[in-house]
């Protein structure tokens, strides 16, 4: 992908929104909408913009209002950027957060399974053995006697 391109993507992504968080006329867009990335094609003709509502109750809604005020968002969004050709905008849902706050949530059940004494893999033990760590067996942690 060219730099000039990732330039546009993200340019164009803070733009929209812009656009929607100075709000939309329309009751159904409810809740927080945030505009999670935009995927511009090579020809910069089109752009799908991946949306994330919260709470997700308001999703589908939130998404019928900005898929009709599309051509609106595109005019509003292209009078804040400099640019000789402004991409038709889609809209999409963005999951993508959704599975990240599911693996996190089952990392924490699993962690929270784990018996109490035995830590965690990420973790050092407290009190190392010293049989299988070498630096701990070089010193035991008595203070040795001077040799006279």
């Amino acid at each position: 992908m060219s730099h000039r391109i990732e330039k546009v993507e993200s340019t164009l992504a803070r733009a929209i929104q812009q656009v929607i968080s100075r709000g939309l006329n329309d009751p159904r867009a409810g809740g927080l909408i945030s505009v999670t990335h935009v995927d511009v094609s090579p020809d910069m003709a089109n752009a799908l913009v991946f949306i994330s509502v919260y709470p997700e109750e308001k999703q589908a809604m939130s998404m019928h209002a900005l898929r009709h005020a599309a051509r609106h968002i595109r005019h509003e969004a292209g009078e804040l950027i400099a640019i000789r050709k402004m991409p038709s905008i889609e809209f999409r849902v963005d999951s993508s957060l959704k599975r990240q706050a599911e693996v996190y949530d089952a990392l924490a059940k699993a962690r929270a399974s784990e018996p109490p004494g035995k830590p965690a893999s990420d973790e050092t033990p407290v009190h190392p053995d010293p049989a299988n760590d070498p630096a701990a067996a070089e010193n035991p942690g008595t203070p040795k006697e001077p040799k006279a």
